[in-house]
């Protein structure tokens, strides 16, 4: 993880409504309700990727009749935001969800979450390498139970390498379901479905922040 930015204030931007982190979250949530009105009844599980505050997924449980049936681990390294997402799974009463403060690039520690229905990868393709990236991706058909989804998030700031993270989601057996790339933002939004059977959980690590 990269130490010369602060990750608490970093998500100040999320409070404020005309904000591309706004927008950006307004859209994922949309996809992540989107995802639970599809598997109505099911019991499911979640996992996600540096999950700063868990403003994504807390976001939409917290207001659903239905969020007792979701089981989460929110993985993430920052104390503050861990501290914060904690205090909201208190405030709403989500006790399915659990937050874990680790490193989010080391695949042991999914251990236990995974293979999970829904993997949310928001705001990490932006923060790491393009190798990382690639490996993360690759990584992704082990996350996932048989039919998981996984929404991604990534800046499409040149270089834009939305176009081959599509590509590599392919290529490992993914159905794109949804892409959103706003005309307005450069953020952009990818739903996509595993249709092959899931692979095997390794260990390593699949990622490290260098922003």
């Amino acid at each position: 993880m990269a130490v010369d930015e602060d990750w608490y204030e970093w998500h100040r931007p999320y409070d404020d409504p005309g904000s591309p982190l706004a927008a950006r979250l307004l859209v994922v949530q949309r996809h992540i309700s989107d995802w639970l009105d599809t598997r109505p009844g099911e019991l499911l599980t979640c996992v996600s990727a540096c999950a700063g505050q868990g403003r994504d997924l807390l976001g939409v449980l917290e207001s659903r009749p239905d969020a007792r049936r979701v089981r989460a681990r929110l993985i993430e390294s920052d104390a503050r935001n861990v501290a914060a997402a904690e205090a909201h799974i208190a405030r709403a009463g989500l006790t399915g969800v659990e937050v874990l403060r680790a490193d989010a690039g080391d695949l042991g520690n999914y251990s236990g979450a995974i293979p999970a229905d829904l993997v949310l990868f928001a705001g990490v393709l932006g923060n790491v390498t393009d190798a990382d990236a690639r490996r993360s991706v690759a990584a992704f058909p082990a996350l996932c139970a048989a039919g998981g989804t996984v929404i991604w998030t990534r800046t499409r700031a040149d270089p834009d390498l939305t176009p081959a993270i599509r590509g590599w989601l392919s290529g490992e057996g993914f159905e794109e379901l949804a892409f959103e790339a706003p005309p307005n933002a450069t953020f952009s939004v990818g739903v996509h479905r595993l249709t092959v059977p899931p692979s095997a959980l390794t260990s390593g690590r699949i990622f490290t922040f260098v922003r």
